[in-house]
């Protein structure tokens, strides 16, 4: 089943016949934003966009197409194959995995028992993230993050929606891979929004490589130690760190001797150096890459520094860039 077809195939009729109608190429759509009366909204090619009634696409609000409370409802009926009760889990993460590997964000009612998420009801609020594999696209970072057989500790830095988990993804798949010349290496993932592997029935839906196992819907500081004690892994990928767990977690994986390969949010290494808690790693060096992807292009890696923040020779990199080590 094609990836455009995967996504039609759980919206509600009124919101499907609108995107139906759009000429645009699926495999460039990232979300689909569906809220209870208010516009139908989508990111593609990494700009937000409401789709109007005629069936195009507005940067502004010109007679758009509204959301209902019924293509909500109906929309959650179609992914969840009319059994909201099987996915009650899932729902307490605020996300479902659908087939295809899509992650469908939900918010509503949140409901507590001894204050914690028991469930989620009037769900009025949903986004649909689509899965995006780009083969490859890692081909020209990994050389810079090889250390023999091993990899520098690394960490990629990037806007929302600039394609950081895109080329972690591909970075796992061809560690686990290997090839001519580099042998493979068991890589541990610890998939907290199942977001990398993308599992849907427990099977991933993206290629990680063959050498490489997924905890799925875990949080990362369990996850990473979890994986260390059972699965000997070389190397550990987490996305999108920032909690101080998720740091304490870090520094045990490398006491360890595991290499770790992870995300975070940020717009320059300048901005990292004054996250209270990751700064900190910064100084003392702890990782010995750092990626930082543009916020301009989708996917462009516009820098490679290593862990004194200086520079590394990159071809795509501007000279304005190369300042910023």
């Amino acid at each position: 089943m094609g990836q455009k077809n995967e996504v039609l195939r759980v919206l509600a009729r009124e919101p499907r016949k609108y995107l139906e109608k759009l000429d645009i190429d699926f495999e460039l759509l990232q979300e689909i934003r569906l809220r209870a009366e208010a516009p139908f909204m989508i990111v593609y090619r990494g700009q937000e966009y409401c789709v109007s009634r005629n069936g195009i696409l507005s940067d502004g609000l010109e007679d758009p197409m509204i959301i209902s409370r019924q293509d909500v409802r109906e929309t959650m009926e179609r992914i969840s194959n009319y059994s909201m009760y099987a996915f009650e889990e899932e729902l307490k993460q605020g996300f479902i995995t659908i087939q295809g590997g899509h992650r469908v964000g939900v918010a509503g009612k949140i409901v507590l028992e001894k204050d914690q998420v028991k469930n989620l009801r009037y769900i009025s609020f949903i986004n649909i993230r689509l899965a995006h594999q780009v083969i490859g696209c890692g081909d020209k970072v990994l050389p810079y993050l090889i250390d023999g057989d091993s990899i520098f500790h690394t960490l990629i830095i990037s806007p929302p929606r600039c394609g950081k988990t895109t080329l972690l993804r591909d970075l796992i798949r061809q560690l686990s891979n290997g090839e001519k010349g580099r042998r493979g290496i068991n890589v541990g993932v610890v998939d907290e929004r199942s977001e990398l592997g993308a599992c849907y029935q427990g099977k991933p839906q993206n290629d990680l490589g063959f050498r490489t196992d997924i905890l799925d819907c875990c949080p990362k500081k369990e996850g990473m130690m979890m994986l260390v004690r059972s699965m000997s892994p070389k190397v550990i990928a987490v996305d999108e760190i920032g909690f101080r767990e998720d740091v304490e977690a870090l520094e045990y994986v490398m006491n360890c001797g595991v290499r770790i390969l992870a995300t975070v949010h940020g717009s320059s290494m300048e901005e990292i150096r004054k996250k209270p808690i990751l700064g900190a790693l910064v100084r003392e060096k702890v990782f010995q890459r750092y990626v930082l992807l543009s916020a301009r292009e989708l996917g462009k890696v516009e820098a490679i520094f290593d862990e004194r923040g200086t520079y590394l020779a990159y071809p795509s990199v501007t000279e304005e860039r190369r300042e910023e080590g």
